[in-house]
């Protein structure tokens, strides 16, 4: 199956072992998510403090994402990786323990949860350029793709498990079952040959973060596609949040229907990443990109008027389809246009954008929830990211002359 030539980056050994290892360690977070989720809504009943954990989750993101750049460049990315995974672990673990012996409260999730903002700050900027020393660089699209493939498979098997996990041994079993599942990925991390060039650091930290800067705002293609990612951020992909409250309140559907909404969205995910991973050419995805944008758009925004389990189904997997076709054609796009030395400070740039800036959108998406209520306010979220949707339409440069790419 590795030599198909479909798949070229599975050819590569050491992108087999992180790829399968990732599978099951994100299938773990996955089960972490839904079970926090559920969690944070038992205690507290209030989407204000759904939209408060998952700011905590990501404000570390907002705040060190662009140092952890810097540290995916300075330092062995896989030493670093390896450093992450573990502390994950050893935070998941923690979580498990306090519910298990029923001390947990939400403040407890809140200080984990912010914990593990901070390892993802230097987590995804990291795995992130991490790919350039697994694969063949004509490979570099093809294996970004097949992250996304493994991050949404893991999306839709994560949820399912958990939600019979709850149902039959708890919530603290999940968190258990993801602390476990960080050694599939400790294991292929330490069978992966060890690959760093040498970094040169003549500029100093500023100087090290201007350059990155300096770069996409130069590159007008690469600028664009990261403000529409921030948007999206900020108004469009809170909506995941809010699923406890749609599921109980307006489908009363429970924990079995949430774990089918969040699995609903890994499917059309899961869709998008592998239609990616056979069509890796950046040229032919130009005008695919609006396209995706409009599709995320529209099925968020017709969410809201729905009051079916199967209605909801379908328009949140015409979401993750549109959301995950565009963020993963995205990456690709940047990830060719970028050059070695800068990767990891750019890719923590788009980092920032894609979940730096999900603190402020669950913090401004949660405080209009409880003003307005959920449904008001995921119409309005909605409207806004169909506007900018059809303003990065008409203003994407179409032709490869607008970028190195």
């Amino acid at each position: 199956m590795f030599s198909n030539g479909r798949f070229p980056a599975l050819q590569s050994r050491d992108f087999r072992l992180f790829w399968f290892g990732q599978l099951v360690s994100l299938s773990g977070t996955w089960m972490h998510s839904v079970a926090q989720s559920w969690l944070v809504y038992s205690l507290t009943h209030s989407p204000l403090y759904l939209g408060i954990i998952a700011s905590l989750a990501s404000l570390p993101i907002l705040l060190f994402t662009l140092l952890g750049g810097i540290v995916a460049d300075r330092y062995p990315k896989r030493t670093v990786l390896m450093l992450t995974q573990f502390l994950s672990a050893l935070l998941a673990l923690t979580v498990a323990v306090l519910a298990d012996f029923g001390v947990i409260t939400v403040w407890h999730v809140g200080a984990v949860a912010f914990a593990l903002g901070m390892v993802n700050a230097f987590d995804v900027p990291t795995r992130q350029a991490f790919l350039v020393e697994v694969v063949d660089r004509t490979a570099i699209t093809n294996a970004i793709a097949l992250n996304s493939v493994a991050f949404n498979g893991a999306r839709i098997l994560g949820p399912v498990v958990a939600g019979f996990v709850i149902s039959l041994a708890g919530i603290p079993a999940c968190f258990y079952l993801n602390a476990v599942s960080f050694i599939a990925v400790l294991a292929a991390l330490f069978s992966i040959r060890e690959r760093h060039a040498e970094y040169r650091n003549t500029k100093g930290l500023l100087g090290e973060l201007i350059d990155g800067w300096r770069f996409v705002i130069h590159e007008r293609a690469v600028f664009r596609i990261m403000a529409l990612i921030a948007v999206f951020s900020l108004f469009g992909i809170p909506y995941l949040t809010f699923m406890p409250i749609f599921a109980e309140d307006v489908l009363s559907s429970g924990v079995t229907g949430l774990s089918i909404l969040v699995a609903s969205a890994g499917i059309g995910s899961l869709v998008a990443a592998a239609w990616i991973a056979v069509n890796d050419s950046i040229s032919r995805k130009r005008a695919f990109l609006p396209f995706a944008a409009l599709v995320f758009s529209a099925a968020i925004t017709a969410l809201p008027f729905t009051g079916t389990l199967l209605a909801a189904s379908a328009l949140i997997f015409l979401a993750g389809w549109g959301v995950v076709s565009f963020l993963a054609t995205a990456n690709s796009f940047v990830q060719h246009a970028v050059p070695d030395s800068l990767r990891g400070r750019v890719m923590s740039l788009y980092t920032l954008v894609f979940l730096g800036f999900a603190p402020l959108g669950n913090s401004i998406v949660g405080i209009m929830a409880q003003v307005i209520g959920t449904l008001p306010s995921l119409k309005l979220t909605g409207i806004i990211c169909i506007i900018m949707s059809v303003l990065f339409a008409q203003s994407f440069p179409l032709r490869n002359g607008a970028s190195r790419s």
